[in-house]
């Protein structure tokens, strides 16, 4: 992982651990919505791509119906690309995971599957960008909880762990 210092301003900003583990937290929440458990960390490797990169987030569902084989063949440059960008958030996501579980945003079962215990503070309204993500996230958690099993979704995303 590329020190603080020598991360570019950008980078510092979209790939910052406190953005990625709200972000977990916020797919984990609404996987536990969908499904009544944990979200499985592995899956945290396909949230983050799809949410932090604007033109996958774009292209995201605006409902769970639709299947992700189904999205995935609609979307073949998403889908092509998506290996990619999994593979270069690999580190900013462990770092952000890491965050969370220090700053008890999240919490990990024996299962391995992530909790959320953050709760929003009430009013709070996240500027439109932050918030757009936010809400994208737990749309993610929802539509991977409809998934088999976590292989499934690597394997429809391209993505080898």
């Amino acid at each position: 992982m590329t020190t603080w210092g020598n991360r570019s301003p950008i980078a510092a900003a979209m790939l910052n651990p406190a953005l990625i583990a709200a972000v977990l937290a916020t797919a984990a929440q609404g996987h536990h919505k969908e499904s009544g458990q944990g979200m499985p960390w592995t899956l945290s490797f396909i949230v983050a791509p799809m949410v932090l990169h604007q033109s996958t987030r774009h292209a995201l569902p605006t409902s769970t119906r639709t299947h992700l084989a189904a999205w995935a063949g609609k979307n073949p440059l998403m889908r092509a690309g998506f290996p990619a960008r999994a593979q270069a958030l690999a580190e900013p996501v462990k770092e952000g995971t890491r965050f969370g579980l220090t700053h008890r945003a999240l919490a990990l079962d024996a299962e391995g599957r992530l909790h959320s215990t953050y709760q929003r503070p009430r009013g709070y309204r996240p500027p439109e960008q932050l918030d757009q993500m936010l809400r994208k996230a737990g749309l993610a958690g929802r539509w991977l909880a409809k998934a088999d099993n976590p292989a499934t979704v690597f394997a429809v995303l391209g993505v080898t762990p």
